[in-house]
């Protein structure tokens, strides 16, 4: 009787290491899910101020962006939501704009974002 109660509490800890497992997975994938949520809203973010200043289309790319108030505003956003987070804006004479943001998550894997819109 006594190996049937040691067996089963084996059997119950086994479980209850296999949920808390679980729990540590799921959570680390929730936190991923949700940066590149972030990082995709960040684009179509950058992707509306642009809509709204097609006159400045030339001061969003990134060697001109920290002289432009609102570009700066936005990279400065970049940086503080997404964990070592980064961005390129490249804005092409036909009104072309690629957007890439990049980031790095605590497991040491590195992500990247790509936005392609037009703006005419």
């Amino acid at each position: 009787m006594l190996i049937e109660v040691l067996v089963s509490v084996l059997l119950f800890s086994v479980g209850v290491l296999a949920l808390v497992g679980l729990q540590a997975n799921m959570n680390q994938t929730q936190g991923a899910a949700k940066v590149r949520t972030d990082a995709s809203y960040l684009a179509t973010e950058l992707t509306g101020l642009m809509w709204s200043d097609k006159a400045n289309l030339s001061n969003y790319t990134t060697g001109s962006c920290n002289g432009y108030a609102r570009c700066k505003a936005w990279m400065d956003k970049v940086t503080q939501a997404l964990p070592n987070g980064a961005a390129t804006v490249e804005v092409k004479n036909s009104g072309d704009i690629y957007i890439v943001i990049t980031w790095s998550l605590p497991d040491g894997g590195s992500h990247k974002y790509k936005s392609e819109t037009s703006i005419s």
